[in-house]
């Protein structure tokens, strides 16, 4: 990602499920270089430290979801666990050593109604990366992708982790909305809007 955009000094990021402002963030390298952008995440408290390190960025503690509401968010001691899934939180429980540290209620929006309150106007998003436990197509499917068209998509896609990611929803889905799979680094998957001149 970092050699993809070597020739773009200042730019701006959309990071949903940000989870820490420095711990496994896809972003926190660009911020250093002088990019800015908007971090969320739903972990109660999560955004005290992106306030502190990262005051430059438009901080929002809150969940992304298919509709607007409230919903149930699974947490744990490992917060980079915490998802809105319920199936994500029952593999845990019964395949892994993590357990449910607590359940609560968290706010959400959509992801058009993120950008139509917190983008600035007639800002580009040069990339957005999503990292949300096993939710990230339902929440790529909410975006009006003829509003809002980030160059580059980092996505998450836990369910196929060991399998071939061609065969993913995400995949299918993200290939009819004219993104092209152009790299990919353990479960997260590399897009490009194939509308762009490439790097």
């Amino acid at each position: 990602l970092d050699r993809y955009f070597e020739e773009t000094p200042k730019g701006f990021f959309v990071d949903i499920g940000a989870h820490h402002p420095t711990r496994f963030s896809n972003t926190y390298r660009f911020y250093l270089k002088g990019w800015r952008g908007i971090n969320i995440d739903a972990t109660p408290g999560s955004m005290n430290a992106f306030r502190k390190l990262r005051p430059e960025d438009i901080n929002i503690e809150g969940g992304i979801s298919e509709n607007p509401g409230t919903l149930s968010y699974y947490t744990y001691h490992e917060g980079a666990l915490n998802t809105f899934s319920k199936e994500r939180a029952d593999f845990l429980e019964n395949e892994t050593p993590y357990k449910l540290k607590a359940m609560v209620d968290v706010i959400t929006m959509t992801l058009p109604q993120l950008f139509e309150q917190y983008l600035p106007k007639g800002k580009k998003i040069d990339f957005l990366t999503i990292d949300v436990e096993g939710l990230d197509l339902s929440i790529l499917k909410t975006n009006d992708w003829n509003a809002y068209r980030p160059e580059v998509l980092l996505v998450e896609d836990v369910l196929n982790f060991d399998n071939n990611s061609i065969e993913s929803e995400i995949h299918t889905f993200l290939s009819g909305m004219k993104y092209e799979l152009f790299s990919k680094t353990g479960n997260t998957l590399f897009y490009r809007d194939s509308f762009v001149k490439h790097k």
